[in-house]
């Protein structure tokens, strides 16, 4: 005998209210992985112009260095693999069985983190811009 659920309409958007810090997470983490491999598209195109040449390779990296929108979107590369990799370390600890009480915790550390990393290193990323 089956039973039905009544489980809420995907269009509730006021149910992202009740997500925990483990769904976040999950939800972070699987943003940041098709970011990610989406990066990894754009970046074999990029490193494609080097069968142009050397000197279409180097003028492809000139004019994509030269432009601040570029440079900001590097920011965010950095966030989004530095949250992976430390979202995914935390998921290898859970797995594990280390930190089981503390995933929230570690999670919140995880976001600081990224934070922090990704705030001290926008003096390199915009370093010759202005």
């Amino acid at each position: 005998m089956s039973q039905s659920y009544k489980r809420g309409l995907v269009e509730d958007f006021g149910r992202w209210r009740e997500f925990s810090a483990g769904m976040w997470a999950w939800v972070f983490h699987k943003f940041t992985g098709g970011v990610l491999v989406g990066y990894l598209f754009t970046h074999i195109a990029v490193l494609s112009t080097a069968l142009q040449g050397d000197a279409a390779y180097t003028n492809t990296i000139e004019t994509l260095e030269s432009l601040l929108v570029v440079r900001l979107l590097e920011i965010g590369l950095l966030a989004v693999a530095v949250f992976h990799i430390l979202n995914g370390l935390r998921l290898l600890l859970v797995d594990l069985g280390i930190g089981l009480e503390a995933q929230d915790k570690a999670f919140y550390a995880s976001l600081g983190l990224t934070g922090a990393i990704v705030v001290a290193s926008v003096p390199t990323f915009l370093a010759g811009v202005f």
